[in-house]
Order: structure tokens, then sequence, then C-alpha cells
């Protein structure tokens, strides 16, 4: 697909990652004015939910975009979807004859400010990236035994905090937690020291289940996709996984990027998964592509420092699809609701510089990486902020989904001291 030409003419230029091609969902707010739906559009974000009350968005007969979340669109269903979509490409297209009724319900984006676009029902995180479970594995294991005998067969994934995703631009408090070192005979309860990033996608359920699905049915249940960043808290991790994994270390924070990007929009970038080395079961086989070429960045910039790219991969490196992971949630009759996100687990590459933690990075702090301002860094720093970046590239246009950044505060002080 190339560049679908709109009256905003930032959104014609290639490297703009809201193009018409693109309209991606997000909830925003102006100085003095309430959260509100908005659809991102060049330079600039389209209030919807104004739209929808003054009769030029007309979707259902009741409101769909008058609370501030997107949940009640989701849940209206996919011809509901695809008629939004439908009707914004309408008004923005170039040559659109309701240019100037859309116009005044612009706002630039530099002025904006943007809020959770969803809210998250429950939050299930997977480990389904086959280089990074080699890397951890090695790290821990050694390489002959890296991989659980069941990586190969099952999309491995734990229940998370839906409580705790937060959206781009939120602070990340370093937390406190039970630590123990082999040295020591008895664990210590004192700030995480081990501080880390996890490079992930999120896939958003918005049609919800009561029973097992097929991988097919499982992708038609699927929303959009955002950036994610689920934190970890690498030495509670170690004292707290054996035997039933991660809970604490995964609890402080996972930080979603602002703007909601649907399958619609990633359409023409899909990609089938990697080649199997052991068969799947056939309730996990893939009928058609279900991955999306979307190439990922990190960038770490220290307290009054540059930032440096740390990382970069891509989406197509994931061993398990997001449709497969929600088939395999939902084999045990477990229901899904709308609103439910899916982290896709850590995204790493083949080579050093693609690999999407900390821990890989620096190989468990016995390789530290260097920054462009000369620091260095084996986990993250109180003041680091890291951003992830998304864009997939197209026939003279890209999509984006803007950053998914979060600053490292400092530990509070001792939260049991009375």
């Amino acid at each position: 697909m190339t560049l679908i030409r709109s009256w905003v003419d930032t959104a014609n230029d290639p490297s703009c990652p809201f193009p018409l091609n693109n309209l991606p969902y997000g909830v925003f707010s102006t100085s003095g004015t309430q959260p509100r739906c908005g659809v991102a559009i060049g330079d600039k974000v389209l209030d919807v939910a104004a739209m929808e009350k003054a009769g030029l968005l007309r979707l259902a007969d009741t409101p769909l975009l008058a609370s501030a979340v997107w949940n009640p669109l989701m849940d209206a269903g996919a011809v509901i979807w695809d008629k939004l979509r439908s009707q914004l490409m309408g008004h923005l297209a170039q040559g659109a004859d309701t240019q100037d009724q859309v116009e005044p319900y612009q706002h630039p984006l530099s002025g904006v400010t943007m809020h959770m676009p969803f809210a998250v029902t429950e939050y299930t995180d997977f480990y389904a990236g086959r280089n990074h479970a080699q890397n951890v594995g090695s790290i821990f294991r050694g390489n002959d035994n890296a991989l659980p005998v069941n990586w190969l067969h099952i999309p491995i994934g734990y229940n998370g905090r839906a409580s705790s995703v937060v959206v781009s631009g939120t602070g990340v408090r370093r937390p406190w937690g039970q630590l123990k070192s082999p040295d020591q005979e008895a664990p210590v309860f004192q700030p995480c020291r081990r501080f880390d990033l996890e490079l992930e996608m999120g896939a958003i359920v918005g049609k919800p289940s009561t029973g097992p699905v097929t991988v097919a049915e499982a992708d038609d249940m699927i929303f959009g996709y955002v950036l994610l960043n689920d934190w970890s808290a690498r030495d509670i991790q170690a004292w707290e996984y054996v035997p039933l994994g991660p809970f604490q270390a995964k609890a402080t924070a996972t930080t979603i990027s602002p703007w909601i990007v649907t399958k619609a929009a990633l359409a023409p970038f899909r990609a089938t998964t990697p080649e199997r080395e052991k068969p799947l079961l056939a309730y996990l086989e893939e009928p058609r592509p279900m991955l999306y070429n979307i190439d990922l960045r990190v960038e770490l910039a220290p307290q009054g420092g540059t930032a440096t790219e740390i990382a970069r991969t891509n989406y197509t490196q994931m061993y398990y699809s997001a449709a497969q992971q929600l088939a395999h949630h939902t084999t045990s009759g477990c229901p899904m609701r709308v609103g439910d996100l899916l982290g896709s687990g850590t995204i790493s590459g083949t080579t050093k510089d693609s690999r999407g933690s900390m821990l890989e990075l620096s190989w468990s702090g016995k390789e530290p990486i260097t920054l462009d301002g000369g620091e260095t860094r084996s986990f993250l720093e109180d003041g680091d902020t890291l951003t992830l970046k998304g864009t997939c590239h197209g026939d003279g246009y890209s999509i984006g989904f803007g950053d998914c950044s979060g600053r490292i505060l400092p530990a509070l002080t001792d939260p049991y001291a009375r």
C-alpha cells in the first residue's frame, strides 16, 4: 500500500508517524480541559469525542466516544471499528468536502497531554521471544539447558498487575523488595539494585470470549497494538521466582505507548512467525501470517545527558504471535474481556545490539554497555529515561506508535519506617 494523502499537510511527510494510513487512537487533554478520545493525524490530534457529539461521526444509537477511554468503542465490535475508520478517512482525505467542518476540531500534538488510552481489564505477560529465552536461560543455566523443555511447544506466560500499567511519560519508582545474593544466609529488604527494561509489544483485546477460541478467532479479537516496557527488578526476581515465576519483580510498573495502532493500519505489514524447531499442536497452528514487520528501538538517556540507542530489533523475532498467545490463553475456558492486555515477551534479535533488556545487553552485568557520553550501564540507574520506539515502513509513509518512555525515580525512604 502507498501513502493515502490527506489535507493535513504534515500527514503526507514520509517520515511522519501519523499519516492517514495510520489513524491511531489515544486519549488527550488540553490546558483546562478533561481527557477525551482523540485520533492522531500529522502533527495534530483530532477531537473525535467532540466530532461525535456534533454529529460529524455517526457510529451507533448511543455515543461511543464520550468516555475518556476507548473501551466502549472496542466493545461495539469489528463492524463499528471499520465504520469509524472509514468515516475518519472520508473526513481527512485530500479533497474531502468536510474539511472546513473538521478543521476546528484539531489541536497541535505539541500542546496536549496524553493519558491512558484504554482501561486495562487484565494483564498477561508472555515469555515468547526465542532469542530472549535462549539468552536468559544461558545466563542462568548454561547454553545447553537454556530453554525449558516446554518452551518450543507452548507460549509461556503469567498473570500480571493491570493496576500498575501506566502511559508513556509516567515516572517509575525504583521498587523495594527482598534480595538475597548467593553469599548471604538470609535475604534483606532494600531497594532493587538490578532494575531493568523489557522491550515488548502489547496486544489489546477488543472482543470478549467465553471459551476456547482458534488462532484465527483470536486474531479477530485483537483491536490493536501498543509498545510496552515491562519494567523488571532482576534481583527481586532471582530470589522469588522459584518455583512459581515472577511476582513482585514485575509489579512495579508496565509502561505503554499513548496511541493504539489498529490492525487495519498494520495489515500491510503482516509477517510469518519463524520456522519451527518442533511441530506445534494443531490448535496453535496459524492459518495466515499473524506477526508484523515493526522496527523497534530502545534509547537510554542518563539524567542531564543525551539519549543513546542501545538496542534495535524487529517484532518478527517473536516465536509466537499475539493471536497464538491469546488462543492458548483461552484453552482452559478462561474468559477474555474487552480491555485485556497481552505483553508479547521481550523481543530480542540474534546480535548483541538487538537484545531487548539490560540483563542481556550487559550479560547480567559482566559486560557493561557504554553510552555516547562515556557513562557505562549494567542495569538502570536513578534518573535514566528509557524510550521505546516502533515504526513500520511503507511505500512513501511510516506508521508509528508514539514514544513509550519512563524515567526512573529514586526509591522511597524505608516504606516501613515509622
